[in-house]
């Protein structure tokens, strides 16, 4: 299959990276709140630390491609090519519809199509293309340096745009608008790749009305899919997923849990607070555990119809149930001190990406928790993360797996 993602530990094959580029370079401090930032990351180094993160998964054998390769090889196409440009200038915001055609023919001269996908992520400014605005007054008050089509920063964060589940995928509507064109690569990417054009069944499309991102989504197992209710994760959506996955004949999925977490920045998506690390061991921020609600959601008896309930059990046994374990063990982002807790909670110290069952790639940063990881019996594999940090993600963010072994 083009995608096979049946758990969040099974041993990692494939995976999806995009190294951060020139986007990163054009963060100003008036943009960053509207572009989801809280500092401006240093690129030479974050580029040097995102190396070290693709080098420690090569090391471990899992194969890495890279977004931004995946979609140039598609625009190799020249007709995808010509949709892609134009879809990306429409979906680009009133600057950019004022300057269409500049934008079009700029863009479309570019020969080399990766170059081409580059730009598109790094935002294009009006002295670019050497045009006045057709309003005086705007052309007078606004300065060459706007930018005409906006940078893409979060685009290393490959997590959210999409979410592989089983062998299907939920191509996201995006919580942001400022993300939304995010999800105009995996599109590309995934119906018309042709590593997945025709070969990839959507559980929800990004025209759909409600947000919903990947990092909110955990494969627990081939049968069983937890969902954060969170900041960038409406019920809405999760409905609609839900429905979607259990119509398919071919999922094997028959629960979705879905977690009603904190609706807080700290806190953004379910992964940020919580991911597995082992069979029976997950990574927990206590933070959201007196808060936290659980809805347990099947099929209903008739057909599109669903069956949910909130549950009233502990996380940690709900976990052991659907995982068939007589345990599930939570290890503490920052253990019992709260002052490291909220500190590597917030550098994404419960932020893990499993490679196999009992190995992790964690930030280096977050010395508290992984010593408590070793303590558990995990084996930690900690990657630089002065810059990369600074765009609130962890290794679990910065990672789209594609394929994973079955456990």
């Amino acid at each position: 299959m083009a995608i096979h993602v049946k758990s969040e530990i099974g041993k990692l094959k494939k995976v999806m990276l995009h190294r951060p580029g020139q986007e990163l370079e054009h963060l100003v401090p008036e943009d960053l709140e509207r572009l989801l930032f809280d500092d401006i990351p240093y690129l030479k180094t974050a580029k040097i630390e995102h190396d070290m993160f693709a080098e420690i998964m090569q090391g471990q054998g899992v194969e890495v491609v890279y977004l931004e390769d995946l979609t140039a090889e598609v625009l190799k196409n020249p007709e995808k090519k010509e949709q892609f440009v134009q879809e990306f200038i429409a979906e680009g915001g009133a600057s950019a519809t004022k300057v269409r055609e500049q934008l079009y023919e700029y863009l479309m001269n570019i020969a080399d199509e990766k170059e081409l996908v580059l730009k598109t992520m790094s935002g294009i400014r009006a002295s670019e293309l050497n045009v006045k605005m057709s309003c005086p007054l705007v052309s007078l008050v606004k300065k060459e340096s706007q930018f005409l089509l906006d940078p893409i920063p979060n685009l290393y964060f490959t997590r959210d745009p999409f979410a592989c589940i089983g062998n299907g995928v939920s191509l996201n509507h995006m919580y942001s608008r400022t993300r939304r064109r995010e999800t105009l690569y995996g599109k590309y990417i995934l119906k018309y790749h042709p590593d997945f054009a025709g070969k990839v069944p959507f559980y929800y499309d990004r025209t759909m009305d409600f947000a919903i991102e990947g990092g909110d989504i955990l494969n627990l197992s081939n049968k069983v899919i937890a969902i954060g209710i969170s900041q960038r994760t409406t019920p809405e959506a999760i409905e609609i997923l839900a429905q979607n996955i259990f119509a398919d004949e071919t999922s094997e999925i028959e629960t979705i849990i879905a977690l009603d977490i904190p609706s807080v920045r700290a806190f953004m998506h379910l992964d940020t607070v919580c991911t597995q690390v082992d069979h029976d061991k997950f990574t927990i921020h206590p933070g959201i555990m007196q808060t936290l609600r659980i809805f347990e959601i099947k099929p209903g008896d008739q057909k599109g119809q669903l069956k949910v309930t909130e549950s009233d059990a502990m996380l940690s046994d709900i976990l052991a149930k659907y995982l068939e374990l007589d345990k599930v063990t939570l290890i503490k982002c920052g253990g019992k001190d709260r002052i490291a807790s909220e500190r590597e909670q917030w550098n994404d110290g419960s932020n893990t990406l499993c490679i196999e069952p009992g190995k992790v790639v964690v930030y280096d940063r977050n010395y508290v928790t992984n010593e408590i990881l070793r303590q558990h019996g995990i084996e930690v594999l900690e990657m630089a993360s002065s810059e990369l940090s600074r765009g609130r993600g962890g290794p679990r963010c910065m990672s789209m797996p594609l394929e994973r072994a079955d456990i």
